[in-house]
């Protein structure tokens, strides 16, 4: 174990070290945090802590994987771990206990489409007008009571106005059909546990048993709910470890809460924190200008990123005419790039908005560049996928009605909407199931002629789940497929599409094998489970020759040596709903997404903007981003803007200075991108609680580089920026509080 310990930096192995006791680990952009945590279990294993009692939770199964196949890689015993996904992780746990809150242990999981058609019935079911209170808007509310362990009966009682009390009714509604389907949604997951670790003792005694050590990964993107259950877990042995980075909180929109990492040493005063600093990523030219950017925020832990790598190139930034212009530029680079030797899988397009892609991806096209877009309709949620699943779902649990809704007409039987309708509410005025309902048909008289119809499938179902008790997932696919009849009309269709819709069952048939092959726990639930829970960046592999398209969100946890980031304009990014109503909250938000984005790119940076963008069939003309602004000349090389208007908005030669928001917002509006009008730097303001026992002549010792002579001093946000020259190694520009220099007498 020692010779692994020693493949870490100091402060690495000091988090390894650290057994006991609650630990923080402040993890910057690309510093080995995943090493930190898999030599971190490791190391407890040597000291005879047993598998079995460490849980290892991140947020993505991609991450998950990667954790176990380094512990196994490491240690005998690493694949005892339980190392998973949050969802996955409570989807477990409820898997054994979730009858004690009134569930069956077979319950479905809905996604977003499912919950949508839930929510638009239960609108429909209360006589609300959908224009009035439209789904997306309900579901929201929804998600953000359960975010917050909000119940429906607590939520109408915090509600104020009219329209959020329908809100409320609706999830009181839409919660009890969940129940009646033998359902959970995504929020349901965490929410459920937790409230079965709070009602129950002896179940939250019997996991806090189980799991002693607990390390929970990107700890800045918790919400509530998740919070709560990683408190509960952890309040009885209080070794508990979180790693994240609040420079990389972006995700507050879907409910996490920047606290939860920044309060850490509130909830537990004995704390222990390490920072991890040292980037393995990036060159350094890059992360000086991540960090000029985000040292602009003021809701943050103190961190600067350092590298061993070297400086690389400058980042450029290119200013095209239109949004066409924007795309041809990146696709002319890229393609430039391979015909001198690179490869496709090397570049990254990032940009704020999925409608951003559009003008891109056709100039990849024009320029015959193979690419791939992340976010867009996925696998599972295409139609016949969706079919075919809703059919696995009602074998697996026939109490799931929304499931039995979709497929009662697929293939096409000649049972209408009217009809389904009419069983739906027999089912209702019985208080009874919609499979249920589907069993007592001879008393439904008002179906008359569909009657025989419908019997024909309830039949067609009860023969599949008595099918599936004794036969492989791939086999009761195979089955459902020929008893259905479900892919005759794709196959006389012949029609392109439906040649891609019979490859698509194709490729899911593939996928049951696949999941046979490597799965502990072969049954239909459990494969139900793993697509429920997959995501669309699980599916990102770096092998494939494709340029990569996608989100600045989606690109958190990604990395690429070749970034370009689009768009790079106010009211683009930020986004214009952060400028006139996210306050600064919203706009520090944005800001560590620029930093995300920045530190994706391992070699070469670029952002990109145009004069004129299309937005809601109108041309708009938009300033250059404020984090333009923000980036010290000498670390970008700027193509589009006047060579005089640049100027402008330098303060002189190799100033490296950053402006604060509030001083650049003075003068934003006089910036724009067919010429930049009467820019000044704003100067530096010195930093706060630094002060220097050296000045410029003096010799000061650095660990690294030993003794040289400083030759300049800066202010530099946080820090002082000190320009050395060391005899031996030339002249280097270091943080004076980071390399911790010393004068030397």
């Amino acid at each position: 174990m020692d010779s692994l310990l020693d493949k870490l930096n100091p402060v690495q192995r000091e988090a390894v070290l650290h057994q006991k006791g609650p630990l923080l680990i402040i993890a910057g952009a690309g510093s080995g945090k995943t090493r930190t945590l898999t030599h971190r279990i490791a190391y407890m294993m040597t000291q005879g802590i047993s598998p079995y009692n460490i849980l290892a939770i991140t947020f993505t199964n991609k991450a998950a994987k990667e954790m176990k196949e380094r512990l196994v890689s490491m240690s005998e015993q690493g694949g005892q771990v339980w190392a998973a996904t949050f969802h996955s992780t409570c989807v477990r746990i409820l898997r054994r206990d979730i009858h004690r809150l009134g569930y069956d242990s077979n319950f479905v999981i809905y996604d977003a489409a499912d919950s949508e058609r839930m929510v638009k019935l239960c609108i429909r079911e209360l006589n609300l007008n959908d224009k009035q209170y439209p789904h997306k808007s309900v579901l929201y509310f929804i998600s953000q009571q359960k975010d917050e362990l909000i119940t429906p009966d607590e939520a109408e009682r915090l509600v104020n106005d009219f329209r959020s009390k329908k809100y409320a009714e609706v999830y009181r509604l839409y919660q009890k059909k969940l129940k009646e389907n033998n359902a959970l949604d995504f929020d349901d997951i965490i929410f459920r546990t937790v409230e079965l670790f709070s009602y129950f003792p002896d179940v939250l005694e019997r996991y806090q048993e189980r799991f002693k050590y607990l390390m929970v990964d990107e700890y800045q993107d918790t919400n509530t709910a998740q919070y709560r259950f990683v408190m509960l877990l952890a309040e009885k042995y209080r070794n508990l470890c979180v790693v994240g980075d609040d420079d990389q909180s972006i995700y507050s929109w879907r409910g996490a809460n920047i606290r939860n990492i920044l309060d850490f040493e509130k909830d537990f005063t004995d704390a222990k924190v390490i920072k991890l600093e040292q980037n393995y990523r990036s060159t350094q030219n890059i992360l000086d200008a991540a960090n000029r950017i985000i040292c602009n925020n003021c809701k943050r832990k103190e961190k600067i990123l350092w590298t061993d790598n070297e400086a690389g190139e400058r980042i450029r930034f290119n200013v095209s005419d239109n949004e066409a212009a924007e795309g041809n530029f990146i696709s002319s680079e890229i393609r430039e790039q391979v015909k001198n030797g690179s490869s496709y899988s090397r570049f990254a397009i990032l940009y704020r908005t999925n409608a951003q892609s559009r003008p891109l991806e056709e100039q990849l096209v024009l320029n015959g560049i193979p690419y791939r877009v992340f976010g867009g309709i996925r696998f599972y949620e295409r139609k016949e996928i969706k079919d075919l699943l809703a059919y696995l779902r009602v074998i697996n649990n026939p109490q799931d009605g929304l499931a039995l809704t979709r497929i009662i007409n697929v293939p096409r039987r000649g049972i209408g909407d009217a009809s389904v309708q009419k069983i739906n509410e027999y089912a209702g005025d019985n208080d009874i199931s919609f499979f249920m309902a589907l069993e007592q048909l001879d008393q439904i008289t008002s179906l008359k002629t569909r009657l025989k119809a419908i019997a024909g499938f309830r039949d067609l179902i009860k023969n599949l789940i008595a099918y599936a008790k004794d036969h492989t997932v791939t086999e009761v696919i195979n089955e459902t497929l020929s008893v259905t009849e479900f892919t005759m009309e794709y196959a006389l269709e012949n029609t392109e599409e439906a040649k891609g819709r019979l490859e698509n069952i194709e490729a899911f048939i593939n996928k049951a094998t696949e999941f046979e092959s490597a799965s502990q726990d072969k049954s239909l639930s459990a494969f139900l489970e793993e697509i429920a829970l997959v995501a669309d960046i699980d599916e990102y592999h770096e092998d494939q020759e494709t340029v990569s398209l996608m989100t600045l969100h989606s690109s958190k946890g990604l990395e690429f040596p070749r970034v370009f980031i689009t768009g790079f304009e106010e009211g683009v990014f930020p986004s214009i709903r952060s400028i006139l109503d996210g306050g600064e909250g919203e706009l520090e938000e944005e800001r560590r997404l620029c930093y995300v984005g920045f530190t994706r790119a391992q070699e070469k940076l670029y952002i990109t903007a145009a004069r004129s963008r299309n937005r809601f069939g109108q041309t708009v003309y938009n300033t250059i981003s404020r984090f333009y602004m923000e980036i010290p000349s000498n670390l970008i090389e700027t193509k589009g803007l006047e060579r005089r208007n640049r100027k402008k908005m330098e303060t002189h030669d190799n100033r490296t200075g950053v402006s604060k928001y509030a001083e650049i917002n003075k003068v934003r509006n006089s910036v724009d991108l067919t010429g930049a009008k009467n820019y000044i730097q704003p100067k530096m303001p010195e930093p706060k609680n630094v002060l220097l026992d050296y000045q410029i002549g003096d010799k000061v010792r650095q660990l690294k580089y030993g003794t040289g002579v400083v030759k300049d001093i800066q202010p530099a946000g946080a820090d002082y920026e000190v320009t050395i020259e060391f005899p031996a190694h030339g002249v280097k520009k270091l943080f004076a509080r980071l390399s911790k220099l010393k004068k030397v007498e």
